[in-house]
């Protein structure tokens, strides 16, 4: 009786399609690149941080000493002792803080108006708004100083502004410019629009004031725009340098930008205790971020829908 024939298959591994093969190069490259982007900016701010710990005669040395032999605190205890540090650093918290609740306040109230309420002139005006926010900064300077200067019954002056410094080395000087910036009106007023006009008719049909529907009802469902406007307005506030450099003369007045070019005298730079204050400087927009980012991430998602 005849066996019967047994035929052998041969298996062959199927080749990966070659868009399979890019995707996953493609992949790879984009993480490589990212990580070596990401590396590239994180250096220095690694070498500030190790140079705010390193023994003066290494700051410099040739290769450069990633690693510090020993750690050292001098340079943190200097940047208190050189100069008032501390007294700059609650100067810089009260105005950035002051900035802050100025345009929290009058940028929500600004937007809600543009916003929610039909009145006259509210396009053309909103479009003088938007070109405002395309005016440098350096170009109102002198018109801000000015101002400022001969502002009536203010600083000793008179009627007619003159006989005085005005608002020049105060706190209002650096505060009142920027009160009410434009980019906070127009970011609350984009974040309202994409709340509903419902919730005003009915709080109108019950007799409630404008202003209440603004404060109990609209204001408190901004919270992500709000916590985002915080965020950038207080890290404007703090890292400000030019303008209270103009107007603050007072170094008891100082803000803690402008304490730190102590650290840089007759052409040379002490950069340990430099690096210790800057590093110091940005420690409370840290922790404000670190605060508020679930609330910064909903603002950036939401503000903009609409236009």
């Amino acid at each position: 009786m005849s066996q019967p024939t047994v035929t052998s298959v041969t298996t062959r591994t199927p080749k990966l399609p070659s868009y399979a093969v890019r995707k996953v190069v493609a992949t790879v490259l984009f993480y490589v690149v990212t990580v070596a982007i990401a590396i590239a900016m994180f250096l220095p701010f690694f070498w500030s941080l190790i140079t705010s710990f390193k023994p003066s005669n290494e700051i410099f040395a040739v290769p450069i000493k990633w690693i510090p032999s020993t750690l050292t605190l001098e340079h943190y205890k200097a940047a208190f002792t050189t100069v008032p540090f501390a007294g700059y650093f609650a100067n810089s918290f009260i105005l950035a803080t002051a900035g802050v609740l100025c345009n929290l306040f009058f940028g929500s109230i600004s937007g809600y108006a543009f916003a929610k309420l039909n009145f006259k002139m509210s396009k053309p005006l909103f479009r003088i708004l938007l070109a405002a926010m395309m005016i440098p900064g350096i170009v109102t300077m002198i018109p801000s100083f000015y101002v400022l200067k001969h502002f009536p019954l203010i600083g000793g002056n008179d009627i007619l502004g003159g006989g005085g410094n005005g608002f020049l080395n105060s706190f209002w000087g650096i505060i009142l410019p920027g009160a009410s910036g434009s980019f906070a009106v127009f970011f609350m007023r984009q974040f309202f629009l994409t709340l509903p006009s419902d919730m005003m008719e009915m709080a109108r049909i019950e007799g409630a004031g404008e202003f209440r529907i603004f404060w109990n009802i609209y204001l408190p469902l901004t919270k992500p725009a709000l916590a985002t406007l915080a965020i950038f307005t207080f890290q404007g506030g703090w890292n400000n340098f030019l303008w209270p450099m103009i107007i603050l003369n007072d170094p008891a007045k100082a803000t803690i930008q402008m304490g730190l070019q102590a650290f840089s005298f007759n052409h040379q730079t002490d950069f340990g205790p430099m690096m210790a204050g800057a590093l110091i400087a940005i420690l409370p927009i840290l922790v404000l971020f670190l605060l508020l980012q679930k609330y910064f991430v909903q603002g950036i998602a939401f503000t903009g829908t609409k236009g």
